[in-house]
């Protein structure tokens, strides 16, 4: 169906002669789709951050995991205006804020919940694997903790609010089809290396959590070895908790920094792509960029896998879980699923 729907838009696209390379998937049914992730990722993330604001910020991971509730509600302010550009509404402008304000929020937004994953992977791979020296318990402390995060948030702002101060050409509705005529030659440049930085940046953020992650499960898998029978139960639901976060962030991120450098390079007109090549690119970075987005929904999972006390607030709230089975089965498994 998919494929379909983006034939017909290549046909439009060819015969009209066009430098907008939307097609109808990107028009009439990947709107519906960011409505819906904004529905649900709002209510999760809202319920999310009305719990973990009520948490101690007494430990690295916890700060680390706040830090990324808000970076995923700044995501979700950005769909509206994604939507409401899609569906024409507020004419050829709303294209221009998309392109100048709400696209910077949004990819500031996403790499910063990249890098803090890695934090995170980190931070538990010190506590669980790490040996006793000082860069052990400099990672633990909260200050260290809040200054990583801090320096995350100031590292991707210096990285992409330059793409908002170059996109400063004057706009019309032409130009407004594509954001890339909206930046200066200044801005063009600096918009190719921002996005070899973050691709960069995310591969490195990948291999760590794989290295941290796959450490902690081969150490998870030792311990069982030398702990009673009972216990294997816990050991195998820490190992699935782990492969479910890479799993998440390989579905999530992975398909788009697959494409990405490619689809920024496409985007200068002295590239050597052909107007089919960057069409079908620029469906490709959609769709991919979706599943990015797609991420605000799986976050609040990742949450519950990761952060007992989360676990432990919600399902106290929960009429199910009746204070006593949820907090019982938490008792069991803290000493070794805090990942």
């Amino acid at each position: 169906m998919i494929s379909v729907l983006l034939a017909k838009g290549m046909a439009d696209n060819t015969n009209n002669q066009t430098t907008d390379n939307s097609s109808i998937f990107t028009h009439q049914v990947l709107p519906y789709l960011y409505i819906f992730i904004g529905g649900v990722g709002l209510i999760l993330n809202s319920l999310a951050a009305w719990i973990f604001f009520r948490v101690p910020s007494d430990s690295g991971m916890v700060i680390y995991l706040k830090n990324m509730v808000v970076a995923d509600l700044l995501m979700l302010l950005t769909i509206p205006w994604r939507v409401a550009s899609e569906f024409g509404l507020g004419g050829w402008q709303m294209r221009v804020v998309v392109c100048r304000y709400s696209a910077v929020v949004f990819y500031t937004s996403m790499y910063v919940g990249i890098v803090l994953m890695g934090l995170i992977s980190l931070e538990r791979y010190v506590k669980v694997v790490g040996h006793s020296c000082y860069c052990t318990h400099l990672l633990q402390r909260v200050g260290f903790a809040w200054i990583l995060a801090l320096l995350t948030w100031g590292l991707l702002l210096l990285s992409m609010l330059p793409n908002l101060v170059l996109t400063s050409k004057p706009a019309d509705e032409e130009s407004s089809r594509s954001c890339v005529k909206l930046k200066t030659q200044l801005g063009k440049k600096w918009h190719e290396v921002s996005s070899c930085f973050s691709v960069a940046l995310f591969w490195a953020t990948f291999l760590l959590m794989a290295f941290c992650y796959i450490s902690i499960a081969r150490h998870f898998y030792k311990s069982q070895r030398r702990v009673k029978q009972d216990n294997s139960k816990v050991y195998s639901k820490s190992n699935r908790s782990i492969f479910s976060l890479l799993g998440v962030f390989f579905v999530c991120f992975v398909p788009y920094h697959i494409c990405r450098v490619s689809y920024t390079l496409s985007q200068s007109h002295d590239s050597g792509y052909t107007k089919d090549t960057r069409y079908i690119l620029f469906q490709i970075k959609e769709m991919t960029l979706f599943l990015a987005a797609l991420n605000v929904c799986l976050d609040p999972v990742i949450y519950f896998l990761m952060c007992t006390r989360f676990r432990e607030s919600l399902l106290k709230k929960l009429p199910l879980a009746g204070g006593g089975l949820g907090t019982r089965s938490i008792t069991i498994e803290q000493s070794v699923s805090k990942i």
